[in-house]
């Protein structure tokens, strides 16, 4: 990922996960409607990567950690349209 010129890797970082979110978001209230057909090429889901729950169990506190990460069109879409945004505005 190139850097925006002027912005910290961090902004951009937190720019691009909030786009994903609300594009997901996006995603998931528009599965309801009918756009012609092509409401499920927009919402299926990619699975990109899925790591598995990993478990420490303390005896007092259970930890449990895991992380998947499985966008779909529209928020791939809200992560360029954010990209955009933080180049365009900040």
């Amino acid at each position: 990922m190139r850097n925006v010129p002027g912005k910290s890797l961090g902004l951009v970082a937190l720019f691009l996960a909030l786009g994903a979110i609300i594009g997901g978001i996006i995603g998931e209230i528009i599965a309801g409607f009918p756009l012609g057909g092509v409401t499920p090429f927009l919402v299926k889901t990619y699975p990109v990567f899925d790591l598995a729950p990993a478990t420490v169990n303390l005896y007092v506190v259970k930890f449990v950690v895991g992380l998947s990460f499985h966008p779909n069109l529209i928020s791939l879409l809200g992560m360029v349209g954010a990209y955009f945004l933080v180049r365009r505005f900040s």
